[in-house]
């Protein structure tokens, strides 16, 4: 097999094989994509999958989207890919975005989702001069030194009075980049008042994912959201809400438009581009205007910084998102493949449970929906990793770990609902046989 070959090869000059870290599922399973279209990838082999990983969330609408890639072939060949000054597109691009969220007063463009979590990190640290940030179990902020703290939640036993240990993502990350760092459970409001009170003229900014991303799509509670928010206000500390994965892809204003609750700071990125690279950190004016190049402002930059690709393709993509009805094609699809596959599971007498907005859907094998990360654990997660590479085998692709989502873009309307429906039926039953040997 050419993908064989391609790994075999790959190891000579790469780590794994691979580009980064989350793309090696092992020598035998690592997938290289020859193509990609709509919601449909082919591999190396020649194998076709119908795709709801969608490069963990990033394609909104469809790989080789016309309407977005023409956008940015026109772009290049009017004035290039970036010449390190401003440009008219920095602009409006922020002005589309203040348009879908109102809370939005001014931004910053990043490259990534990490890059605008650091830039909206330091921002909130020049702002409140502050240096302490919290964090919440199970959210995931990127490849960021002092954000790659997390709860040890595979070795943490559902039921033990003892929380969690905090360990890093692995190693090269120094030990006191924990040290300004507070990590409390969702839904927790026990930690969250005790936070508050040992913490009230330390912390910069409290940092979460109100729908958190790599954790099935667990969300917040409209009451623990809203006692977060008025703790902030009343001790002087920054909400910064972390879209990088949600906004602009639950809704047009991304989470916070769903729980009227609203941020100091907001990082976007993935879905505001179909799969550009692009981000961006934005909030308060206030806040904001602490970025610059005076003597003790806040400073960011970055040579690749409002790139002409990336903006071109987040100008064309916000305004389909705008001005169609692409979300809504999206959320339709979403629900009606999460009907099928509530089908499958019921027919099967397996308890399941559904979590997130159709757009980003989490999965669960429990009867309730999960409420903290830690609830997880309680999961079946063995069976949903074994019905995951079961539905890969038969040409569904998804990531095989449960706290990741299914996504959807807009080409997913297409899907033929009775295949999914076989399909998930033969690897649910291949799953549970595989189970209990």
């Amino acid at each position: 097999m050419k993908q064989q070959q391609l790994m075999k090869e790959a190891h000579l000059h790469m780590p794994q094989g691979v580009a980064e870290n989350y793309r090696y599922w092992g020598d035998d399973k690592t997938v290289f994509i020859q193509h990609a279209h709509g919601c449909e990838l082919t591999d190396s082999d020649g194998k076709k999958y119908v795709d709801f990983r969608l490069g963990y969330g990033p394609i909104i609408l469809g790989y080789q989207d016309a309407r977005v890639d023409d956008a940015v072939i026109r772009q290049i060949k009017q004035s290039g890919i970036l010449t390190g000054f401003a440009t008219e597109l920095d602009t409006e691009v922020v002005k589309q975005i203040k348009a879908l969220c109102p809370h939005i007063d001014k931004m910053r463009f990043a490259n990534s989702g990490t890059e605008a979590v650091m830039g909206a990190v330091r921002t909130a640290r020049g702002f409140t001069g502050r240096e302490r940030i919290a964090l919440v179990e199970g959210s995931f902020h990127g490849l960021y030194d002092e954000l790659m703290w997390k709860s040890d939640i595979e070795n943490w036993q559902p039921g033990d009075k003892h929380a969690p240990s905090v360990i890093p993502f692995g190693a090269g990350i120094p030990a006191k980049t924990r040290e300004l760092v507070d990590i409390i459970g969702l839904n927790d409001f026990e930690a969250l008042e005790h936070l508050f009170k040992h913490r009230s003229d330390q912390l910069a900014c409290v940092l979460l994912e109100p729908i958190i991303g790599n954790a099935g799509s667990i969300s917040a509670s409209q009451t623990w959201l809203q006692r977060l928010r008025d703790l902030c206000d009343q001790n002087g500390t920054l909400l910064l809400i972390d879209e990088v994965k949600s906004g602009f892809r639950v809704a047009k204003g991304g989470a916070q438009s769903l729980y009227g609750i609203y941020a100091d700071l907001t990082t976007y990125a993935k879905a505001m581009g179909n799969g550009y690279p692009v981000a961006a950190f934005g909030g308060r004016a206030e806040v904001m205007d602490v970025v610059g190049s005076n003597k003790g402002a806040v400073v960011h930059g970055g040579t690749y910084t409002a790139n002409l690709v990336g903006l071109s393709a987040a100008h064309a993509t916000l305004d389909i998102l705008a001005n169609t009805d692409a979300l809504n094609t999206v959320d339709e699809a979403g629900t009606r493949i999460k009907q099928v596959l509530s089908n499958v599971f019921t027919r099967a007498g397996l308890a399941h449970a559904f979590a997130g907005p159709p757009a980003m859907l989490g999965i669960h094998f429990t009867p309730d929906v999960p409420q903290t990360y830690r609830d997880w654990r309680k999961t079946d997660s063995r069976l949903y990793n074994l019905f995951a590479w079961e539905l890969i085998e038969r040409g569904v692709m998804l990531e095989p770990d449960s706290r990741e989502p299914w996504f959807f873009c807009e080409a997913h309307a297409t899907v033929d609902l009775s295949w999914l429906e076989d399909v998930a039926t033969q690897s649910l039953k291949a799953a549970q046989d595989k189970a209990v040997r």
